[in-house]
């Protein structure tokens, strides 16, 4: 009976045209190499390989060996790649590291889809310096790194708005976000009870810095919550206002328990990324991964 490793080994000879290389090449010892080869002429009844004084040479018989098997080996290799990369794709624990605050909006997509994810929640520098150490296998960030070492695409993009709670009255405040009277919006949010995932309030400070082009809100948080899907849940039962990720609050607002209070087109997009190490058993996760997250972000 044929055997498929003698056509391996034929295949790694006749392009190496040396049974050591061949050997190196298919990790076997060199005497494995020679066995085969004998197996093979044997059992196709001619001589495939003349010795020379360095390496071998291929006869007519194994040139016309070589033009028949090629293309139907290299096929059943490919398929036989592609079977071993999806059942190890299928199977492994990928670690995704991304920001706590993004978790349940985007990571949770990511949990729906794959079997086994071990998730790492960090700021997005070092996130980026965990995939880059082979630490970590993917990330999600919001930030564009120059680097030749890892892979970086972009799935789509994300933005701060205003939100309250489902009591928040906004017949005040929606006339004049419609004539823009930017004064008249500012003191009507100072007056709110005002909730934030971080005592430094970083979403407030950079939407009153793009929108009325302050750097110091006059705002205290009442309420510090350090997650801020976390911090929604507990805004949608209470009542108050918040600067936060539009992708964070859209469940919320289409089940009514917030409302969108202002999308100023005053406050740019943030970019969403995906981060890998530069590994081919992990592109075909990376493109899975991305149409994921295309589909959140869209």
């Amino acid at each position: 009976m044929v055997n498929l490793e003698w056509y391996r080994t034929f295949k790694s000879v006749y392009k190496n045209g040396n049974f050591s290389l061949a050997a190196k090449e298919l990790f076997i010892s060199q005497p494995a190499v020679s066995q085969q080869i004998v197996m093979l002429e044997a059992h196709v009844g001619y001589k495939l390989f003349n010795r020379k004084s360095k390496g071998v040479e291929p006869t007519e018989y194994a040139k016309l060996l070589n033009n028949l098997i090629i293309d139907a080996l290299d096929r059943l290799e490919n398929v036989e790649n592609g079977f071993r990369a999806k059942a190890f794709n299928a199977n492994r624990l990928l670690s995704v590291g991304i920001s706590k605050h993004l978790m349940s909006s985007i990571g949770s997509a990511l949990v729906a889809k794959f079997d086994f994810v071990d998730f790492t929640f960090h700021t997005n520098d070092t996130l980026f310096d965990l995939v880059n150490s082979k630490k970590l296998d993917f990330a999600v960030v919001t930030k564009k790194f120059d680097t030749f070492d890892t892979i970086q695409k972009k799935a789509g993009e994300i933005k701060q708005v205003v939100v309250g709670s489902s009591d928040v009255d906004l017949s005040e405040v929606k006339p004049n976000i419609k004539i823009k009277n930017d004064t008249a919006i500012e003191n009507w949010l100072n007056e709110q009870k005002w909730y934030s995932h971080d005592a430094e309030i970083p979403h407030i400070k950079l939407f009153w810095l793009h929108v009325f082009a302050k750097k110091r809100p006059s705002i205290i948080a009442n309420y510090i919550i350090p997650s801020e899907y976390e911090m929604l849940e507990i805004l949608s039962k209470n009542t108050g206002v918040a600067v936060t990720w539009d992708i964070n609050a859209k469940n919320l607002i289409k089940e009514k328990k917030l409302q969108l209070v202002w999308d100023s087109k005053q406050m740019p997009s943030t970019e969403v990324f995906l981060l890998s190490g530069k590994n081919e058993n992990l592109s075909p996760i990376f493109q899975d991964i991305m149409a994921e997250l295309k589909l959140v972000l869209k």
